[in-house]
């Protein structure tokens, strides 16, 4: 196709920016990145042809504001404007402000944002297209009386979602209607957080849903197609973590159903440009031609997940999105064909063992394995995850003829990824991509809480085998210590400088107390001579040699077997990443201190910066361990801190609106 723009500008940060524009590098398209304080230095401004600067850190200063965007467009001589997805990509009055001033939005009408963005009035539409949706209430009266009343109607379990939500927030499930005010409540909050609108529907909750999407796209000249669907039922906290291409089991005659009722939606309100429907699917017994499904929504951008729908489709979502913003026509749906299976899993900064806690920090050593994986990311090895923004790091996309074969080629290629500095979720993504009942296709929205013991399931860290890893990685990292000592000492050749661990007349020995990741501590006894060391895990005696004791290439010889593990060292922990598992493992003051740990705390921290929503106790009060305390806002997400212990609460340090840092103590509780 001709060059359809001169010069885009990408209105986002971080994955999505870049992958707009490897598009508009590969049509010789100009592009131009902009950036917040806290980004200056990031990947997708060094990826730009010309870069600028829209604010301070938080979004709402820079990548929310609209004005900025566009006057940043016009300084630089950008014909269009890229939104990605996030920020101002659903926003009508970003889109009306970039066509008064002359400038291409890169997505759909504001008429077309403002028909789907409003859940209520969304479904109403379908309806009346008549698209399936889930019954429910949609109605303008918004008193928790109302709401209350309505929720008895409709019958539990059920949802309460911000008819202005996305993305998984602002959205809660029901089970009994004891739980109703507090999820309402919280729901409301969140809401106007997020989108500054608390109006909220009601709808059944399936029970055995899986959540299927299709993509479809519109153009200028009145053309609609669908280029099939995708599988997004694996989420935890109603946000996807894995979703694939075609949705396993899919039938023909439903297939067919769902595309029409699809492309059915997108003609309802003369679409333009990329688009997903999304449907919830009834599947109680698995897919059948007659499988019920429900419109839930429709998101008028590019989805986080359309890498699945380009490998299967063989077709650049992104390229079809600049054509037709520049007019052009779509491809016949006779055209669009389907071919193989494709999974993506999204590769989060946070700690699924502690509620799926976002995580920020530095990424000291990432290996996503290039060359076995399609790896959309904007993160390497020395940038940092901004508490600022989503904790996403990266997608890993992965092929093959059939859906067993991606899954076969996905966990070999895990086997190959590391990641170092920060807790992610890449030994839980792992263990989904390694579940019986994933490999199986027993998907639904609940496929996580089903299975979350399994999945969380840790490795086994104790193993002496690890620990004799984790040691040797802890002797190279004081071998490399103590050679830069030596070479800025007056004399390098000192043995009192020059070796680790030199003894005179003696060999050298210690003993050395480390802590599991579960806190549990012990003790590694460690004989040896620089080279080959006999360490004591236990009852176990380990022969070990250091063959190569450089830090990215460290390869020790355990038993006559040789590993090649990553290590990240930190004062008091050391990281170890093997095909088992990420693992991090307390030394010295840490390793002393586990005992002391857990059931004898008494203070709750902040486990980041955030904001602190909501108060829940008052100072005297009795607790219960895992009684909720406060409500903590952090990285785009609600956290509630509970009781570590029983006990009475002797003192309350933060107040509701509060901002906290990380560590800050919040709560301290004494003895009942």
């Amino acid at each position: 196709m001709d060059k359809p723009f001169g010069k885009v500008l990408i209105a986002n940060r971080g994955e999505i920016a870049i992958r707009v524009m490897s598009t508009c590098k590969a049509l010789g398209i100009k592009t131009v990145a902009v950036f917040s304080d806290a980004d200056a230095e990031a990947a997708h401004v060094t990826s730009a042809d010309e870069a600028v600067r829209i604010g301070p850190a938080a979004a709402a200063e820079s990548y929310l504001r609209g004005e900025k965007i566009i006057a940043a467009a016009q300084a630089t001589g950008a014909e269009a404007i890229h939104p990605g997805y996030g920020f101002l990509s659903e926003n009508a009055e970003f889109a009306e402000a970039c066509a008064a001033a002359g400038i291409t939005f890169i997505g759909p009408s504001a008429e077309a944002i403002r028909a789907m963005g409003r859940k209520d009035a969304a479904k109403a539409l379908m309806e009346q297209a008549g698209v399936p949706v889930v019954p429910g209430y949609l109605g303008e009266d918004q008193s928790a009386e109302r709401l209350a009343k309505e929720a008895e109607r409709v019958g539990y379990p059920l949802l309460i979602k911000a008819v202005a939500g996305g993305g998984g927030k602002g959205m809660r499930k029901v089970d009994t209607g004891g739980d109703f005010a507090d999820a309402l409540t919280s729901c409301r909050r969140e809401a106007k957080n997020s989108f500054g609108d608390d109006t909220v529907l009601i709808e059944r909750f399936i029970t055995t849903p899986r959540h299927i999407e299709v993509q479809v796209f519109g153009d200028s000249h009145g053309n609609a197609v669908h280029f099939f669907e995708r599988d997004c039922s694996i989420q935890r906290r109603h946000q996807k973590v894995v979703e694939e291409a075609p949705a396993p089991g899919m039938t023909g005659a439903l297939r067919k159903r769902m595309t029409e009722a699809a492309v059915k939606a997108a003609k309802a309100i003369s679409y333009a440009n990329a688009g997903t429907v999304e449907f919830i699917v009834d599947g109680e017994g698995g897919l059948r031609d007659d499988t019920d499904f429900f419109f839930m929504e429709m998101n008028t951008r590019l989805q986080v997940e359309h890498p699945v729908t380009e490998e299967v489709t063989g077709r650049d979502l992104v390229e079809l999105q600049l054509c037709v913003a520049a007019g052009g026509a779509l491809p016949a749906q006779e055209n669009i064909h389907l071919t193989g299976h494709a999974i993506e899993l999204r590769l989060y900064a946070e700690d699924p063992a502690k509620g799926f806690l976002p995580q920020a920090g530095p990424v000291v050593d990432f290996e996503p394995a290039w060359d076995r994986l399609r790896v959309d990311t904007a993160v390497f090895s020395g940038d940092e995850v901004s508490r600022h923004y989503d904790p996403m790091i990266a997608k890993f996309t992965a092929k093959g003829d059939d859906r067993a074969e991606a899954i076969a080629n996905l966990r070999a290629a895990l086997q190959e990824v590391h990641i170092l500095g920060l807790p992610t979720n890449l030994d839980f993504l792992r263990r989904i991509v390694g579940h019986g009942d994933f490999a199986d296709a027993s998907l639904d929205t609940g496929f996580i809480d089903r299975n979350l013991d399994d999945l969380l399931a840790p490795g086994d860290a104790g193993a002496p085998e690890n620990v004799a890893l984790v040691t040797m990685a802890l002797v190279a990292h004081r071998l490399h210590r103590a050679r830069r000592m030596a070479a800025g000492s007056d004399d390098p050749h000192s043995p009192w400088v020059g070796l680790a661990g030199w003894r005179p007349n003696m060999p050298y020995s210690e003993t050395i107390p480390y802590a599991l990741p579960d806190g549990t501590a012990g003790t590694v006894t460690l004989t040896g001579d620089g080279a080959r060391y006999a360490l004591g895990v236990g009852e176990t005696t380990i022969d070990c040699r250091l063959v190569s004791d450089g830090w990215q290439d460290l390869e020790v010889e355990v038993d006559g077997t040789r590993h090649r593990p990553r290590i990240f060292v930190q004062p008091d922990a050391i990281h170890l990443a093997t095909p088992d598992g990420i693992f991090v493992y307390g030394h010295r003051a840490r390793a002393l201190a586990a005992d002391d740990e857990a059931e004898g705390q008494s203070t709750v921290t902040a486990p980041m910066p955030g904001k602190v929503l909501e108060v829940r106790v008052k100072e005297g009060q009795e607790v219960d361990k895992g009684a909720a305390l406060l409500i903590l806002e952090a990285m785009k997400m609600e956290h509630t801190l509970t009781a570590p212990r029983a006990g009475r609460i002797e003192a309350l340090k933060a107040a509701a609106g509060e901002q906290v840092v990380e560590g800050a103590v919040l709560v301290t509780i004494a003895d009942e």
